[in-house]
């Protein structure tokens, strides 16, 4: 679920603008995962303008606090949700952790980075969601650790009904800054995109995993 529908559309525009996300519906992107996309996001592009991760970090913060109120921490999903994590933590004045995709192989092998007793309540803070698969793994390191996750809130999701079913599996409330359709209709009322990349942008979304550029 979106902040509301005025931050989604800001959020879509300034993440256009500085190029955190790029459509290309012509010359599609190759995920890891081997999925061919018309879009690509890089929301730590976001840390390099100092005025647009203040305007993100200030909306998430607010946003946890009139929907979750004060939580002991903020856990922040390595790495790409650890300094936009960190920012809102601070501007809170709350503790900050991060969670690994696994434990070290060294030293405490840690997943969980930062001090966080059993019993506490944190919200968590990542950068993107497409299946959720990397960012619900976090939710059970902390969970397995003894911590109470109150939530998550996200820069931007591409709004997959596999992501959808994932949270709703593992009963995580997740809130986001923007979504794939409020960006789409933001790229198409600025004429970022035209009318015949808008429809293929929206087939992408519906079945992103056997879609193709022809």
């Amino acid at each position: 679920m979106i902040f509301n529908k005025h931050i989604a559309r800001q959020a879509s525009k300034i993440l256009l603008q500085i190029n955190a996300i790029k459509l290309s519906p012509q010359k599609p992107f190759t995920w890891a995962s081997g999925w061919k996309s018309p879009i690509y996001c890089d929301n730590r592009i976001i840390l390099s303008f100092p005025l647009i991760r203040n305007y993100v970090r200030e909306e998430i913060a607010k946003h946890i606090e009139q929907k979750y109120g004060k939580p002991d921490a903020i856990a922040g999903v390595a790495t790409g949700a650890i300094g936009i994590g960190m920012l809102v933590a601070e501007y809170l004045g709350l503790p900050f952790i991060y969670v690994r995709p696994e434990a070290k192989g060294h030293g405490r092998k840690n997943q969980i980075e930062g001090f966080i007793e059993s019993g506490q309540n944190v919200v968590v803070v990542e950068d993107l969601i497409s299946t959720g698969k990397s960012s619900l793994n976090a939710v059970k390191a902390l969970k397995e650790a003894n911590v109470k996750v109150l939530g998550m809130v996200a820069i931007f999701t591409y709004g997959f009904e596999i992501a959808k079913n994932n949270f709703e599996a593992a009963n995580i409330d997740l809130q986001t800054l923007s979504n794939y359709e409020n960006l789409l209709i933001e790229a198409a009322e600025t004429n970022y995109i035209t009318k015949v990349q808008l429809k293929t942008l929206s087939a992408w979304n519906s079945n992103p995993s056997e879609w193709n550029a022809s």
